[in-house]
């Protein structure tokens, strides 16, 4: 009977527990490599770092994310509040439409309003024109600055959340409400003790997305002039030239992160709120006041009208002066390299994402599932952060085989992985991996376990019914995860910059290119190609935010 023990205590483990779990560990590689140089000594310049710009990257990342917090909160609850509970003007145009900000990558966001309120673009122009003013009579905002960026990352960070604020508002029960009118409780406090609470952790998490993303932001930092952890990171290591100090400032912007993950776990543990019943009605959206209901109307439409349609409009002006010159043979280099890139990583994202999420659905250990949570951690970490992460082991790697052939050849072998389409797409890889895990396990959970079993009394092997069984019940699934990682990685800035292969760039390394070298309007052909072709999961997105709330078919509408 001991043997039998022993063996019960420790199953011999299965090619899928195996092949899943040295997955996941090579794509923890980047992040645990980061930590890691905490513990190396540098050669000074962390030191010079710590006297000199360490102080403007804290101080600068905190005041962005106060001001994101307040600018993207504030707009993404109201909005989701107003189009959730009362009808105005436009109010169906609006449920979608404010989702279309997020089209637009934060950087070409910051290019175009620059272009529109710079001294001699059409903005000012049109006021000294028009009064009769020279440059320097009049005051006008600077938008390069830190109230500036803010600015821009709230505009295209607010649909975070507004979506999931949406969707709790939607998902919430009516009696709730009623309930609190019959204790006295007028619209503003039902909706300050009752609604907000109740919506409150969707909301912490659609604000937490919001800062992460504001704390893995490069372009717009980057062009505005603002010393951040971004900036730092990639001028320390092609400044100093020092990839210790530069993983040390990447491994502080990771405890940024992580203490805003843990910030908002624990705040959802510290304060919970439920529904006392679960019977629901379809939302009473009272009619407002034709007053109130234009300033409804017009609180929507503000966040659409800066964050989306005045930029696109500009751009479109640009590409029509410019395209003669601009859409080229290098254009269409361009795009081919930047759709190519983004559908093979798109590929690769999704097949990694099956095994792994496959391989703990077959073998649900504690171990195999915290090491698969870990791996989906990339989507927090930022760009520049994986791009240090992945640059430091595969130049290790590269030189250690490179001095290994030259004791046998003289030429050695030079540089086999790093500067080439591989380490990048791998940077990819970490970084965009969290979409499609996300949407496969989702998509594997609403499958039952007895449709895998009955496959496999029929003899069917698991790869066998991961390919018969699983995948053409998820189609849809799939399609929309490889989806949303395509646009991922188009707009995706910071780890191309830095990885991408000598002589090869990419639509949003063009349009950083162009714009750094204040060449504005032609950037604009590549900006808008990115931002058209981003609409396309924002639309998928607006499809589906309606369906939120239990007993949406029986009331037709959101």
């Amino acid at each position: 009977m001991r043997p039998f023990a022993l063996r019960r205590s420790f199953p011999r483990p299965s090619l899928w527990t195996v092949v899943a779990t040295v997955i996941a560990s090579v794509v923890l590689l980047p992040i645990v490599t980061v930590l890691a140089h905490v513990f190396i000594p540098d050669g000074g310049s962390w030191r010079h770092l710590a006297d000199t710009v360490l102080g403007d990257y804290i101080g600068n990342s905190l005041s962005l994310m106060l001001g994101v917090t307040l600018g993207a909160g504030g707009i993404g609850i109201a909005t989701a509040w107003l189009t959730s509970m009362y009808r105005f003007p436009g109010r169906g145009v609006f449920v979608w439409a404010l989702l279309l900000p997020l089209a637009f990558p934060a950087y070409i966001l910051a290019y175009t309003y620059t272009g529109m309120l710079e001294p001699a673009g059409p903005v000012q122009s049109w006021i000294r024109e028009t009064f009769g003013l020279a440059y320097g009579e009049y005051w006008f905002p600077e938008v390069r600055s830190l109230g500036g960026a803010v600015v821009m990352l709230s505009l295209v960070f607010y649909p975070y959340v507004y979506l999931l604020a949406r969707a709790a508002f939607l998902e919430q029960s009516v009696c709730a409400l009623e309930a609190s009118r019959t204790l006295g409780y007028g619209p503003w406090r039902s909706f300050f003790f009752v609604a907000l609470p109740l919506a409150r952790p969707a909301i912490v998490v659609g604000v937490s997305l919001a800062l992460m993303e504001t704390l893995a932001d490069f372009g717009t930092v980057d062009y505005f002039g603002i010393s951040t952890f971004t900036t730092g990171i990639f001028r320390t290591w092609y400044g100093l030239y020092d990839e210790v100090a530069a993983a040390q400032l990447a491994a502080l912007l990771m405890t940024f992160v992580f203490v805003l993950l843990g910030l908002e776990h624990w705040s959802r543990r510290r304060m919970r709120f439920h529904h006392a019943t679960n019977r629901y009605r379809a939302l009473p959206q009272r009619r407002l006041p034709p007053l109130a209901a234009w300033g409804a109307a017009a609180v929507c439409f503000l966040p659409v009208l800066f964050g989306f349609l005045l930029p696109f409009v500009q751009l479109g002006i640009w590409v029509e002066q410019t395209w003669e010159r601009t859409v080229d043979e290098r254009f269409f280099t361009l795009a081919r390299n930047s759709f190519v890139l983004a559908a093979v990583a798109a590929v690769i994202s999704l097949g990694v994402a099956l095994l792994l999420s496959y391989g703990k659905r077959l073998h649900p250990t504690p171990w195999l599932k915290g090491l698969v949570r870990l791996a989906g951690m990339g989507y927090a970490i930022p760009g520049m952060v994986i791009a240090v992460g992945v640059l430091i082991p595969f130049g290790w790697i590269d030189n250690t085989i490179d001095a290994w052939a030259r004791a046998y050849f003289p030429e050695g072998t030079g540089l086999l992985l790093s500067g080439t389409l591989f380490m990048l797409l791998f940077a990819y890889l970490v970084r965009f991996l969290t979409v499609s895990l996300q949407s496969v396990e989702a998509g594997l959970s609403r499958i039952k376990p007895s449709m895998e079993e009955a496959a496999w009394s029929l003899g069917a092997s698991r790869g066998e019914t991961l390919r018969r069984v699983h995948l053409p019940l998820m189609r849809g699934t799939l399609l929309t995860a490889s989806l949303i990682v395509f646009v991922e990685v188009l707009k995706e800035l910071p780890a191309t910059l830095v990885l991408r292969p000598f002589n090869f760039n990419t639509l949003a390394v063009r349009a950083y290119e162009l714009a750094s070298d204040e060449q504005l309007a032609d950037a604009a052909t590549a900006a808008l190609t990115i931002v058209v072709v981003s609409i396309v999961p924002v639309v998928l997105l607006s499809m589906t935010i309606s369906h939120a709330r239990p007993g949406h078919r029986d009331r037709k509408a959101a």
